[in-house]
């Protein structure tokens, strides 16, 4: 008889992780709490524009396509993406403006042209940059950190024996000033601390492997949008035999003796030898788990950043934009200050807008644009959002009118707001935080929580809030070692 698994959750991971477990013979069984799959991967509609709800950046592909070809199914059959040319377009306030191409020569000279920074240079900045993704990803991204025989491997033995290639002692800002030196240019590559949710004055150096991702595999844009990922793994989820359990609201994980045995699911008890949470992993102990103490990393560890989102359909096109634009503050130190220490919105904060109807054109009317426009915030701690909302709005459309040279306010004839307290309830992310826990620290990859219980037996977790972190293919790897860790046990 097949064993009988419950999982918490139907994000990215979640529905990874049910698709995973199928193909391994497990009777796998979903529930969430919405009415439909996709946690943050999600999407709506304001009138006649279509809106990705959650992360507008898809890179790595892969990923996804492999848990198609893991069920003996052509991923080009059901889901079907496109490289980018252009990976995002950033605008300083002083008037310099920078295209990032996705190949590699031509951003080069871009990048020459505008800061006069030689390829030279770049070439081994990023190169530097692939080889510590070359020697830790096996470690960080594709297997549990807290497990022994990780560490036992040649692999590991070679990473730990170049250990001052990772740089692991000075700050990702502080690498990035003693190699590129350039002010906009340092500033362009801080940025990617805000992948997961960090700041690249607290950040390890080592986080130079997220801008090598990038650069190196690029970004690309779903057919129909982001949350057609998520439609894809569902229908793929479904045709593999997962049952799905929408406005099932899960009370508890029911445990006996230390093991998890079952799911309190809207009052009702349900057997299953193996639970598996895709819940963010503080309501997971807190709401799910009362009566288990809360582990100290996860009590006191820093929430990532959240952000607030602003939703425009605009009735007018904007011709030099294109789907990932970034508007970036004056001081940079002084933003992530505001957000990580000070906890409350930047006076002058950096602004990213993703327009979708750039390669979708039926997500807006003719000649009108779905403006996505969304700016990092501190995760929530009791703010007025309705307060700090209203005066954040003014700023970012006087910012954006400033640098574009035109009017925006009048053509906003749909809007939506996401907060941080928004962004919590439809999520169930604690804080509203995007991707759990910060990376503020040399030692964040070890203390977020790994994907088994150490304590409960057959109890195992995935998702952004875990290891190995968030973003999509975070996530996608974080269901890859949990399932992993399952079919070993």
């Amino acid at each position: 008889m097949k064993k009988k698994i419950g999982i918490i959750g139907s994000g990215i991971s979640g529905l990874s992780a049910s698709i995973r477990l199928s193909n391994m013979g497990y009777q796998v069984e979903v529930f969430e709490a919405n009415d439909y799959p996709g946690g943050k991967l999600t999407s709506f509609k304001l009138g006649e524009y279509r809106f990705d709800a959650g992360p507008p950046l898809f890179t790595m592909p892969a990923y996804v396509d492999e848990l198609f070809y893991i069920c003996k199914e052509n991923p080009r059959d059901f889901f079907n993406y496109k490289k980018k040319d252009i990976i995002c377009k950033y605008y300083w306030q002083d008037g310099k403006r920078l295209t990032a191409y996705s190949e590699k020569d031509k951003f080069f000279d871009e990048v020459y042209s505008e800061f006069g920074v030689s390829k030279k240079v770049l070439n081994s900045y990023l190169d530097k940059a692939k080889k510590k993704y070359d020697l830790t990803s096996d470690l960080f991204l594709k297997k549990s950190l807290h497990k022994l025989n990780t560490f036992l491997s040649f692999k590991t033995i070679k990473a730990l024996s170049k250990l001052s290639i990772f740089e692991i002692g000075k700050t990702l800002s502080e690498v990035n000033e003693s190699i590129l030196k350039e002010p906009h240019l340092v500033q362009f590559y801080n940025r990617y601390a805000t992948y997961n949710g960090s700041s690249p004055y607290s950040t390890p150096g080592i986080m130079t492997v997220i801008q090598h991702l990038e650069s190196h595999y690029g970004t690309y844009i779903p057919e129909g949008g982001m949350h057609n990922i998520t439609k894809s793994l569902y229908d793929l989820a479904r045709r593999n035999g997962v049952k799905f359990n929408f406005n099932n609201f899960v009370n508890e994980i029911i445990l006996k003796k230390n093991k998890a045995v079952g799911l309190l699911v809207e009052g009702k008890k349900l057997p299953f030898d193996t639970v598996v949470s895709n819940m963010d992993i503080y309501p997971t102990y807190k709401k799910l788990m009362p009566k288990i103490k809360l582990p100290n990393n996860i009590k006191n560890q820093e929430r990532s950043s959240s952000a607030v989102i602003f939703y425009w359909g605009l009735s007018k096109s904007f011709k030099d934009l294109d789907l990932h634009n970034i508007f970036f503050s004056k001081n940079y130190r002084d933003e992530f200050d505001s957000i990580f220490n000070k906890k409350n919105i930047y006076k002058d904060p950096t602004i990213y807008i993703n327009i979708t109807c750039k390669e979708v054109p039926t997500d807006s009317p003719k000649n009108c644009e779905n403006w996505f426009v969304m700016i990092n915030t501190c995760a929530d701690s009791g703010q007025n959002w309705d307060l700090e909302v209203k005066k954040l709005r003014e700023i970012v459309l006087k910012r954006l009118e400033d640098n574009l040279g035109e009017s925006i306010s009048p053509f906003i004839e749909q809007e939506k707001i996401f907060t941080p307290k928004t962004i919590e309830e439809r999520t169930k992310s604690y804080k509203g935080s995007l991707y759990g826990s910060s990376s503020n620290g040399l030692f964040s990859a070890f203390l977020r929580h790994p994907n088994f219980s150490s304590k409960i037996k057959n109890l195992y977790f995935c998702g952004g809030s875990v290891h190995p972190g968030g973003g999509i293919p975070l996530c996608l790897l974080s269901a890859k070692i949990t399932t992993e860790l399952i079919n070993k046990s």
